[in-house]
């Protein structure tokens, strides 16, 4: 097996397909809790060994003895498990076939299971295994519905599935919602079958690996402007039992293609960062690309459509894909087209009336408008109304509660970095009039923003931001860039260098215009990774120094206003420092506080940096931008 050895996470990935189908073992074995949604209901995933006819347990709760956990591996797209019982060794690994050069294999739900017992005693014994899956996996809340199951054969496999007696897809949308629609399936070497709770495999384990495959399909993925979207692999035609045939035919396969993924994932890492850096992003693959739905527009075109988890539930939001655009530049930069896709189509409509960029295209699995700073409020599962087809009179927004600059430099930033890092051009020739708009929008008011919300609205409104305005000097170039026009990027030298008049170049900068308090820059990863040569080399040193001195035991916090950092911006300001003993100073600690914290949540991105406990945010796909020194490799 191609990964590191990591003893402890706060959170261990065991399923991480989509928003709706991300299971999580939140303990430091694998045998303390059953496993849980990202958001916390408990979805049980219970694994038993039985040796020479004693039952023990190696996953989930239970009341069988527990087996001893002797290894844990996790990687980018694998979760493997050691446990011992009775003389015999049980490797479990779950692994999510998240390849961004396929993006068939990438947006299939399913997840691999292999199972491969050895004798450490040298005796024979007879070992089975059973898998069970919890049809709670099929609704949302504690309240069990009808439910109905059947057993099937697929390709001459034993399978089985499960789901609710009436389906209702995309009945509801939200934040802390598991998935009220769709079938389960399990498919495997061994009997599998209905049971009265869920579906169960039994096999024998012999000198051969045995293998599942479990699978979701959620009948319909995405409500886009009115059409029922499907995953991207289903836009010909394909179903969910075609994705199983698919993953068993080229189960090795996939396995050798993970394992080579998951030794380029920590080759990058140990490359751009050192050891602490590559527990890191073998920590966060799996959750950044289960934050996301890839689905086929009524066009047949991408969309990649990320759900705002453990926030507000938005879809689509564009200062979450700007975060996390470092990993798919780095991996699959077309990835970064289809997240500006449907903001684009949105932004075009009648009813988006203002001159900036939207914030968001709906509340997920709903992409029908912007809801962030709607005036017309909903309850946690109602629906907002259908925004897209308002006129343009409508006027539903409060100006105060959006992002202007935030949005208008994101959206610049990412389609000039797509295209920079190989993705193609046509959206940038599509919908260049918004270009247009929205960088007049950013010399209009972004060299001294006033009191507005950035992406870390949690702080509130603020006044003459400092990483504002250079987000403003960053887009600015990249619109130069991708038009072709070196009137703009001389604008942006020319912003950037009344910035600097204002705040200094000797570290220590300033959160505000005005001088107060200090902040990362993080804003500036652009001028290093695409080479726009807005400011010198000697800020970023000094800059990049001075955080050392502010460090806590978990990290440098974000900004003087309080002691919390997010690590995604942590990671894009250790991507700054060209001193290798500098960016390991400030990735270090991420790492500590995954090894030591005691909030049992997936891979949090604001967290205390004293106490090393999670603010909120709990599996996000923000921490696509934990990849951001890769970008300097």
């Amino acid at each position: 097996i191609l990964m590191s050895r990591i003893d402890r996470l706060p959170a261990i990935p065991l399923i991480a397909s989509d928003p709706y189908l991300s299971i999580w073992m939140p303990a430091d074995t694998m045998t303390q809790t059953d496993s849980i949604h990202w958001s916390g209901p408990i979805k049980p995933i219970r694994g038993t060994m039985t040796v020479d006819g004693a039952a023990c347990r190696f996953l989930g709760a239970g009341c069988e003895p527990e087996a001893a956990l002797t290894e844990l591996r996790v990687s980018a797209t694998q979760t493997a498990l050691i446990s011992e019982f009775r003389g015999v060794q049980l490797e479990t690994r779950f692994i999510t076939p998240a390849l961004p050069d396929d993006l068939d294999v990438l947006s299939m739900p399913v997840t691999l299971v292999t199972f491969r017992a050895s004798m450490l005693d040298g005796a024979k014994h007879d070992v089975s295994i059973q898998l069970h899956l919890s049809d709670r996996f099929c609704y949302d809340g504690e309240i069990r519905p009808a439910m109905t199951s059947a057993a099937m054969t697929l390709d001459g496999r034993s399978a089985a599935w499960c789901g609710q007696s009436t389906q209702k897809p995309l009945c509801h949308s939200g934040d802390h919602v598991t998935i009220d629609w769709g079938y389960l399936y399990l498919t495997g070497d061994g009997e599998t079958q209905p049971v009265g709770d869920g579906l169960q495999m039994t096999a024998k384990l012999t000198d051969d690996t045995v293998r599942a495959v479990i699978a979701y399909d959620d009948i319909a993925s995405i409500n886009y402007f009115g059409d029922l979207c499907k995953a991207w692999y289903r836009r010909n035609g394909l179903q969910i039992t075609d994705a199983i045939h698919y993953a068993f035919e080229h189960f090795d396969e996939l396995l050798n293609r993970c394992d080579r993924l998951d030794a380029e994932i920590e080759r990058d890492s140990l490359a751009a960062g050192g050891e602490d850096y590559a527990i890191l992003t073998a920590a966060s693959w799996r959750q950044v690309m289960a934050a996301h739905k890839l689905i086929a527009t009524p066009e047949g075109e991408m969309a990649y459509l990320s759900k705002e988890n453990d926030s507000n539930g938005c879809i689509g939001t564009v200062d979450i894909s700007y975060p996390s655009s470092p990993l798919f530049l780095r991996y699959n930069p077309e990835l970064v087209n289809a997240m500006c896709r449907p903001v684009l189509k949105f932004a075009s409509m009648p009813v988006w009336t203002d001159d900036f960029a939207p914030h968001d295209i709906g509340r997920y699995p709903l992409a029908t408008g912007q809801v962030y700073a709607a005036v017309h409020r909903v309850g946690a599962k109602e629906t907002h109304p259908p925004y897209y087809l308002y006129p343009a009179s409508s006027s539903i927004y409060d100006p105060r509660g959006q992002m202007p600059v935030e949005e208008c430099g994101n959206m610049l930033v990412m389609l000039e970095a797509a295209v920079a890092y190989g993705a193609d051009d046509a959206l940038v020739r599509q919908y260049r009039p918004l270009l247009d708009q929205w960088v007049r929008y950013l010399l209009t008011y972004g060299e001294d923003p006033g009191e507005q919300l950035c992406t870390d609205d949690f702080a509130g409104h603020l006044a003459h931001n400092v990483n504002l305005a250079m987000k403003a000097i960053v887009g600015v170039a990249c619109y130069g860039r991708l038009i072709g026009d070196e009137v703009y990027i001389e604008k942006a030298r020319g912003m950037a260098e009344r910035l600097l008049k204002k705040i200094g170049e000797c570290g220590n900068t300033p959160l505000t215009l005005d001088g107060q308090g200090w902040s990362m820059k993080y804003n500036l990863l652009w001028d290093k990774v695409l080479h726009l040569s807005l400011i010198s080399e000697a800020f970023y040193a000094s800059e990049t120094k001075s955080y050392l001195a502010r460090m806590n035991t978990y990290g440098l916090p974000l900004d003087s206003r309080a002691d919390y950092t997010k690590s995604d911006w942590l990671c894009w300001v250790a991507a700054l420092a060209e001193d290798m003993d500098v960016r390991r100073a400030l990735i270090a600690p991420i790492a500590r506080m995954l090894r030591e914290t005691t909030s049992r949540v997936p891979f949090s991105d604001w967290y205390d940096t004293k106490t090393g406990r999670f603010v909120a945010f709990i599996g996000r796909s923000v921490q696509g931008g934990l990849f951001a020194p890769m970008l300097r490799l």
